[in-house]
């Protein structure tokens, strides 16, 4: 595992750019996406920590795996972007359904989630999993304690291991959240988490699971 390439797309915003720097800073080989290969290369310099930068479909196609970390507004044109780069691949989606200006109100797709609307617009040849949806991106960047735990969500339970693997490498504590239906929650829990967020004034609110968890699940 140690050898993938990975491809962040959408590496130039705030989760994106977070999570590539502390994959890299942990030893492995980060790519950073952008629309534009001139963003991407440019965030790399600024990030360091040996990041290249490429536009989204090099990117892909140069990984072995690929979060994406795009705003839901932008989530069908990226995938359509990168689809025939991902055959074959884990894809991580940390789409999370916020629609302005209601960013408070839990809104989520027709299909159920971001991450299932995502893997219907891949089609079955990409392996998708989903995850990352309540890091305070902020303090991930900042190397603070986020305070909360990431929950991990697919069908391939294989690949789900991989990703859950990458979040504790990146200094977060990852856990099996089940199928990639079951997405729908952490979702959800991400407009919920805005409002704690505004009414508490709280500065980037998390989940944590208690209790003493064993083994990794189904």
């Amino acid at each position: 595992m140690t050898d993938e390439v990975i491809a962040v797309i959408g590496g130039t915003g705030n989760l994106g750019a977070a999570l590539a720097r502390k994959l890299a800073l942990a030893g492995r080989k980060v790519i950073i996406g952008s629309r534009a290969a001139e963003s991407a290369v440019k965030a790399a310099k600024e990030l360091g920590a040996g990041l290249t930068g490429l536009a989204n479909p090099e990117a892909a196609a140069a990984a072995d795996i690929v979060i994406v970390t795009v705003p839901f507004a932008a989530q069908e044109g990226t995938l359509a972007s990168i689809k025939p780069h991902v055959i074959g691949k884990i894809v991580v989606d940390t789409t999370v359904p916020l629609m302005p200006p209601k960013v408070m109100r839990v809104q989520l797709p027709a299909e159920g989630s971001a991450a299932q609307r995502a893997q219907s617009l891949l089609g079955e040849g990409a392996n998708l999993v989903s995850g990352f949806h309540n890091v305070a991106a902020h303090k991930l960047a900042k190397d603070e304690d986020l305070g909360c735990d990431v929950l991990i969500f697919g069908d391939d339970k294989a690949a789900r291991v991989k990703i859950v693997a990458l979040a504790d490498l990146a200094g977060m504590r990852g856990i099996h959240g089940g199928v990639l239906a079951n997405s729908a929650a952490a979702e959800a829990m991400t407009s919920v988490l805005i409002f704690i967020n505004k009414n508490y004034q709280v500065d980037g609110a998390g989940v944590v699971i208690t209790g003493k968890l064993a083994g990794i699940g189904t």
